[in-house]
């Protein structure tokens, strides 16, 4: 199968040879600059929409208004956009008027950032650069092509987009660009639930989320997105358990720690301890009474504020509810700390466990502890098959009720514990604890 980027690289030869225009432009040239290895191509051409379509049999019109049409190739589509020259912005988002350009030189002035303005064809393997993106790159920062607050007032996710590739790249903003999210970081809330969240995984999941939050707080976003995450700042804690500082700081410590995470873990991660700033008290010592279920609560309002699909913040606020259960793991019963092993997610649970500990007191005898009996544990001995079902209990004359899962747990807990193997012994215990007669 031929690669995403020669699949690029034969659209754009075919356009030319109809007498069109056509470029490698965007994302996919600043990686190729920076010797990365690009996830996907776009192409840039002056051929109309529909000329692209009618080269390409099988285009999809992705975003016909926007002149945006997607090629299918073996190694997946390719976007092909008209070049255009937008008119204002009257949302925050969309343009009122989209005109369709000759030059690319037009195109890329209306694009976002000079690191993604960058033009290559593929044919002469050069660079085309009207936006200064090649010195920006070699000076490292993200810099927004023309008036930076005419640019991030066209459509306000762009504020978020910088930050997300200042710390990518740990790249600095631009002064100009900074100033100018300050100015308008408030706008941010204009912007869709949806969109704001698929960023902030992005700024959680692809390099330098530590990096990314700090500059999200420096720029002043941070208060109008997770003003929970805002108050985490200046919350002490005590000193004997995190020597590391305030919760902010812990937080912070912990993200840096994170290494290619699920958005869930990130997520849980950057909210594991939101609970603590509404429930300090100082009585003899720091306390922070009930703030794990305070968090949970929190996680959950803030999950659904972001509209996170409904597995994904029940992923996030379990992250939350449990992450203190490792430190009762070596007093916990057999059974229990089997259940706890077999929960879904567990990997994460225990990762976001190793991160707290790394962050505050290091210790990890009790993530070694958990981790190593995960791993030795058969999955038939952490969920072995049932050897009672409620059907066996009516079969033996036991009335349908609330009893039967109390009755299944206790069978359950002593075939965990290693007390009973069998069907007979299970029914010899329900017997003996749960007569027939009072059930």
């Amino acid at each position: 199968m031929e690669s995403k980027r020669a699949a690029a690289a034969e659209i754009v030869r075919r356009l030319r040879a109809k007498g069109f225009q056509a470029y490698f432009v965007g994302g996919c040239v600043r990686d190729l600059v920076m010797k990365r290895e690009p996830k996907d191509y776009d192409v840039a051409t002056d051929a109309p929409p529909e000329r692209v379509a009618a080269l390409f049999p099988g285009s999809l019109t992705v975003g016909a208004q926007f002149g945006v049409v997607a090629v299918p190739r073996e190694s997946g589509n390719v976007e092909v956009a008209t070049f255009r020259s937008d008119g204002l912005y009257a949302d925050g988002r969309h343009p009122a008027e989209v005109r369709f350009a000759k030059t690319a030189e037009e195109d890329v002035r209306r694009r976002d950032f000079t690191i993604n303005g960058l033009l290559y064809d593929p044919e002469d393997e050069r660079v085309l650069d009207f936006v200064g993106g090649e010195a920006d790159i070699r000076r490292r920062v993200v810099r927004a092509i023309g008036d930076p607050v005419a640019r991030f007032s066209e459509d306000h996710l762009r504020m978020m987009r910088a930050v997300r590739f200042a710390a990518r790249f740990a790249f600095s903003l631009d002064p100009a660009a900074r100033d100018a999210i300050r100015r308008l970081a408030p706008e941010i809330r204009s912007v869709s639930a949806e969109r704001v969240r698929d960023e902030l995984s992005r700024i959680l999941t692809e390099g330098q989320p530590r990096r990314g939050f700090e500059l999200l707080d420096e720029t002043g976003l941070l208060r109008e997105i997770l003003p929970e995450v805002k108050a985490l700042q200046g919350v002490a804690q005590p000193p004997e358990f995190h020597p590391e500082g305030d919760v902010w700081t812990h937080t912070m410590m912990m993200l840096e720690g994170l290494d290619s995470p699920t958005s869930a873990l990130a997520l849980g991660v950057l909210l594991h301890d939101v609970g603590k700033p509404p429930t300090f008290t100082v009585r003899e010592r720091i306390r922070f009474d009930n703030h794990v279920e305070v968090g949970a609560r929190m996680a959950e309002a803030i999950c659904a504020r972001l509209r996170l699909p409904g597995r994904d913040a029940e992923r996030v606020v379990e992250l939350v509810r449990h992450h203190l259960r490792f430190k009762d793991f070596p007093q916990m019963r057999r059974s229990t700390q089997l259940r706890f092993l077999r929960m879904e997610g567990f990997a994460e649970h225990l990762e976001l466990h190793r991160l707290d500990c790394l962050s505050s007191h290091r210790n990890l005898e009790n993530y070694e502890m958990a981790r190593k009996m995960r791993e030795e544990t058969p999955a038939e001995v952490a969920k072995p098959a049932r050897l009672l079902t409620g059907d066996d209990l009516i079969a033996e004359g036991y009335k349908p009720g609330p009893v039967f899962k109390e009755i299944l747990r206790t069978i359950e807990d002593a075939q965990l514990e290693g007390a009973i193997h069998t069907r007979a012994e299970a029914l010899e215990m329900a017997f003996k604890r749960f007569p027939r007669s009072a059930a």
